[in-house]
């Protein structure tokens, strides 16, 4: 998908600061931080959205959390405590057409979110 600016970014396209890349993942640091860190997770993979995936897919998912995981750990996030968001279509504040997980951290969470 050569207009999905996340398809772009995986493609090398458009350049990040990666965090960790392997075969099906792509972490790097969002260019917009709403937070102290704020990474996108992406599956190299296109998915619009997280109403997408299917049953065939869930190892993708598990990596893409199981990668969180090791990311807030590696960026000294274990102690406090971060968020990892998923928005889902308009009303859910998603402004990207690429299936990403948000990892927030580094200050207070507030709930409610939004």
């Amino acid at each position: 998908m050569s207009d999905c600016l996340f398809c772009r970014i995986v493609a090398k396209e458009i350049p990040n600061l990666t965090v960790f890349e392997d075969e099906r993942v792509l972490a790097f640091h969002d260019i917009n931080p709403a937070a102290p860190v704020h990474i996108l997770l992406i599956p190299k993979q296109h998915f619009s959205s997280l109403a997408e995936v299917s049953n065939e897919d869930q190892a993708l998912l598990g990596d893409l959390q199981l990668r969180a995981v090791q990311i807030a750990r590696e960026v000294g996030l274990e102690d406090t405590g971060y968020r990892l968001v998923i928005n889902t279509g308009v009303d859910g504040g998603q402004t990207v057409n690429h299936l990403h997980y948000h990892l927030l951290g580094g200050r207070l969470m507030q709930w409610p979110p939004g």
